[in-house]
């Protein structure tokens, strides 16, 4: 098993983001992953991809997710189909930036609401 990237993270903090903090960070590395991937350089991509996995993990092992464990791991199930898989569910870079940008949009959002 490779060491925590996201040690303090994986240390507590993680908990106190929102699922929607958590999802959009984890769409910040796919969005590393997928950048890197254009840039025609896999192993990045796949260092990038591989804090996705420790991020979505952290998300899934959350006991306030409990209630969304099925869409957890099918997101988990998806990315990993998309990057290290055959891509059986057809998905792609501009879809993932689509599903991921939502969550990003919304914590922005609630982050210059809070600072009002």
């Amino acid at each position: 098993m490779t060491p925590a990237q996201h040690e303090t993270l994986a240390a507590g903090r993680w908990q106190a983001f929102s699922l929607v903090e958590q999802l959009a960070n984890v769409g910040s590395e796919v969005e590393r992953a997928l950048n890197w991937l254009d840039k025609h350089n896999p192993e990045y991509s796949r260092l990038a991809f591989l804090r996705v996995l420790e991020l979505l993990n952290l998300t899934i092992a959350d006991p306030r997710h409990r209630h969304r464990l099925k869409e957890l791991t099918r997101l988990r199930e998806a990315l990993l189909d998309f990057f290290l898989g055959d891509n059986a569910f057809k998905s792609s870079g501009k879809s993932w930036r689509s599903y991921f940008y939502g969550f990003a949009y919304a914590t922005a959002l609630r982050r210059s609401h809070n600072r009002l």
